[in-house]
């Protein structure tokens, strides 16, 4: 495993320790690498937001769309299902 210098500052330093000494983590590099982990499913979950959004920019508008005729169905269906 690669060794890498970070320079935290005196707030994530102590974070770290209360990680520590709460219990959760044994040391250093482990509170690391659970917060590195959690940035990467961030950034995959703004990945596929972003996808999403340019998905649906993409498909268009709908002209005809009657907002209370879609509430209607959309009710029934949940009315049907539970």
């Amino acid at each position: 495993m690669k060794t890498t210098t970070v320079a935290l500052g005196a707030h994530f330093d102590a974070f770290i320790q209360t990680s520590i000494h709460g219990g959760r983590y044994t040391n250093a590099s482990e509170v690391i690498r659970a917060g590195l982990r959690r940035l990467e499913e961030d950034e995959q979950k703004i990945a596929a937001l972003r996808a999403a959004i340019e998905e649906g920019e993409a498909s268009g508008y709908v002209e005809d769309f009657g907002f209370e005729s879609h509430l209607e169905e959309l009710k029934a269906k949940r009315k049907n299902n539970g």
